[in-house]
C-alpha cells in the first residue's frame, strides 16, 4: 500500500466520491496518477466486498426490532404511528452485521417479507412482543420474545 497523509487520502476519497477521473484527481491532489489509480482500485474492490457481504443472509442468533426516527418532540400521538416519524426495521446478528431498512409501516405484511428474505430458516430470532412478529415460528424460525416491560 502507498504511504500518503490522511489529508491527501481524504482529498483523493472526495474526488472518488465525486466521480472525478484518476488523472484529474492526481492533478488536483499533487499525487502520482498511478498511486491515485491504485487507491481508486482498492476503493472499488472494497465496495464490491461490502456488496457481497451485504447480500448474504443472516444465520444464527438474530435480534430484530423496529423503531421510529424523526423529530424529538411531536405534539399529539406518541410511539407507533406518531406523525412525522419514520419507521425503521433493524436486524442485528449477535457479534456481527447489522441491516437497517426504512419501512412504510411496521405491520406484519410489511415486515415478514424482509425477514424471510434476510434471515435463514432455522435461525434463532429474538424480538419484542410486537404482534407483527407473530408467525415467525410457522415460517421456520426459532422465535424468542424479550418482554421489556416486565418489572
Amino acid at each position: 500500500m502507498t504511504h500518503i497523509s490522511e489529508v491527501k487520502f481524504r482529498r483523493v476519497l472526495k474526488c472518488f466520491c465525486e466521480d472525478i477521473p484518476a488523472t484529474s484527481t492526481a492533478n488536483l491532489s499533487a499525487i502520482n496518477r498511478n498511486t491515485v489509480q491504485r487507491i481508486f482500485t482498492l476503493l472499488r474492490d472494497r465496495i464490491v466486498d461490502m456488496a457481497i457481504e451485504e447480500s448474504k443472509p443472516f444465520v444464527g442468533d438474530i435480534e430484530v426490532d423496529e423503531s421510529y426516527f424523526g423529530p424529538r418532540r411531536v405534539r399529539g400521538k406518541r410511539g407507533r404511528g406518531a406523525s412525522g416519524k419514520i419507521p425503521v426495521l433493524g436486524l442485528h446478528k449477535r457479534q456481527g452485521r447489522v441491516f437497517l431498512s426504512v419501512v412504510k409501516n411496521c405491520s406484519k405484511a410489511e415486515l415478514m417479507p424482509i425477514l424471510q428474505g434476510r434471515i435463514v430458516e432455522g435461525s434463532d430470532v429474538y424480538t419484542d412482543g410486537w404482534k407483527a412478529y407473530d408467525g415467525l415460528v410457522t415460517n421456520g424460525y426459532q422465535h424468542h420474545r424479550v418482554h421489556h416491560a416486565m418489572a
